[in-house]
Parts: C-alpha cells; sequence; structure tokens
C-alpha cells in the first residue's frame, strides 16, 4: 500500500530526466530529426536537487558504420522466362543424397562396433576414419555451396572448395599416419574413455 502513495525510485529518476533541460543543440535544430539527435547525443550530467548527479547517454555507443553494399547482381532473361533447369547429373541429385544419407547411418554401427565387439580390427579402424572423413567433406562442401553460391561469388567458392580439398587430404594424411604409425582411433578412444 505504501508503493501507491510514495514513488518509488525509478519513478523519480523518470521524473528527473522529463524535467532536465536539454543542453544539446541538435534538440533544437529543425534540420534534423530528434532521433539522429539522440543518436549524437553526448553524455552529460544532471544535478539533481539533492546533490547527486546522474549521467544521460545517447543510444548508440559506438560510431555510425555504413552497411556493405550488395554484391554484384545479375537478372538474366525476362519475368516470363521459365527457371533454367540443371542438367542432370548423376553424382547430384538423389543419388548424392542417398549416398550421404548412407554415409550418416553407417558411422552408427561403425562406432558402437569396436566397442561392443571387443576387437580392434585396424581395417575396420580405417574403414571408420575413412567415413568418417568422407561424411566431414560433404557435409563442409554443402556449407560453402550454401553460403558461397557460385553464380554470386565465384572465386570465393572456388577458392574455399580447394581449401576444403587440401584440409580433406591432409587429414587423411594424418589420419594413415596415426593409423599406421601409432595405436589408432579406436585404441585411442578406448585409452582415453578408461584413463
Amino acid at each position: 500500500m505504501a508503493s501507491i502513495v510514495r514513488p518509488s525510485a525509478s519513478l523519480a529518476r523518470q521524473a528527473c530526466f522529463a524535467a532536465a533541460p536539454v543542453r544539446n543543440a541538435a534538440f533544437y535544430s529543425t534540420k534534423s530529426s530528434p532521433l539522429t539527435a539522440l543518436s549524437t547525443a553526448r553524455p552529460m550530467q544532471l544535478k539533481k536537487k539533492d546533490g547527486c548527479s546522474m549521467k544521460v547517454a545517447g543510444f548508440h555507443a559506438t560510431s555510425r558504420r555504413e552497411i556493405l553494399p550488395p554484391l554484384p547482381q545479375v537478372i538474366e532473361g525476362t519475368s516470363n522466362d521459365a527457371a533454367p533447369m540443371p542438367k542432370t547429373n548423376p553424382v547430384h541429385g538423389s543419388y548424392h543424397w542417398t549416398f550421404e544419407r548412407f554415409i550418416a547411418a553407417s558411422l552408427i554401427p561403425l562406432t558402437i562396433a569396436p566397442f561392443a565387439g571387443g576387437s580392434l580390427n585396424p581395417i575396420m579402424d580405417a574403414v571408420f576414419c575413412g567415413t568418417v572423413l568422407i561424411h566431414s567433406h560433404i557435409g563442409f562442401d554443402a556449407m560453402i555451396t550454401d553460403y558461397f553460391p557460385g553464380y554470386r561469388v565465384p572465386k570465393t567458392k572456388k577458392a574455399l572448395t580447394w581449401v576444403l580439398r587440401g584440409a580433406t587430404l591432409a587429414v587423411g594424411v594424418g589420419l594413415y599416419e596415426f593409423e599406421t604409425n601409432d595405436v589408432g582411433v579406436t585404441e585411442a578412444i578406448k585409452r582415453i574413455w578408461t584413463a
């Protein structure tokens, strides 16, 4: 009940802000809008009657930055032309989708089998490493295709595709070295798990 009769501290601050004189010349200008005046306002000190001071700041604390211009856009044809159909290719489309799902689904038994069976077969370990490598390569390639389309940024897409190929090759060589000259991925996971 006392809060209804006595104003709270936040209500007193709001009243202080409303009664405070505005010292920015942009507020008095007829050439700029109030929003630009608020965004360019500098922090200032307001003195209250009890001697305490409060800081008032504008809405933006950082400098104004322009938005990057859009990439070059080319419209081919008119609005009445049919959409171009891509050439059919057995590597892309439903075969590609089925292969991706097969690789992803095969990772489940390949991950569980060495630990459930208790055998550390180097061939199964190599198949597991190859499947993980192919799965990762396909996933990163899909990300490059989605975020860097060839019709908008062809050079960037080509460069990133070659970076991905190099990284896949480097990881493949690293996994091969780890499998042949060290304990292998499955044994390493088993040792880490029981450490």
